[in-house]
């Protein structure tokens, strides 16, 4: 069993998920690659290995349990990241930055970048809040 496998299986048994082969394979897809991915992107990664419906009860699954955390990019396309850190899925509040290269249009968590504190005007309740700074990542600026 190689290192990706092992930690694949590490993280869905933290996060209270059952270990199976559909999981570790769509897990082992978002280790690889370590930027956002949306399901289109996992159905093209993924060939005819896996159907839409168990992709999406999947990525529903991680959602639900802290393993993954949503992210829209600037097209209103829903995306989904790992989560950097170990939490219970009821106290789940991944409020970071993120950042879309405008080159190759990865979208990567900015953990390292502190997020700002909103206060709401009077008469605004705030349910969530959403920050994506576009440019040109490394690997990009690079080439």
């Amino acid at each position: 069993m190689g290192d990706l496998q092992l930690h694949a299986d590490h993280l869905l048994k933290e996060h209270n998920l059952r270990v199976t082969d559909n999981r570790a394979q769509i897990l082992k897809i978002f280790l690889q690659k370590n930027y956002a991915l949306s399901q289109p992107d996992l159905e093209r990664e993924l060939g005819e290995k896996l159907d839409r419906v168990t992709i999406y009860r999947t990525l529903t699954s991680f959602l639900e349990n802290g393993l993954l955390h949503k992210v829209l990019d600037d097209a209103g396309a829903s995306k989904f990241a790992l989560c950097t850190h170990s939490h219970a899925s009821e106290a789940h509040a991944d409020e970071h930055i993120h950042f879309k290269c405008t080159n190759c249009n990865n979208t990567n968590c900015l953990d390292e970048l502190s997020f700002p504190h909103f206060i709401a005007p009077t008469g605004y309740s705030f349910s969530n809040t959403n920050i994506l700074i576009q440019g040109i990542c490394p690997k990009c600026a690079k080439h």
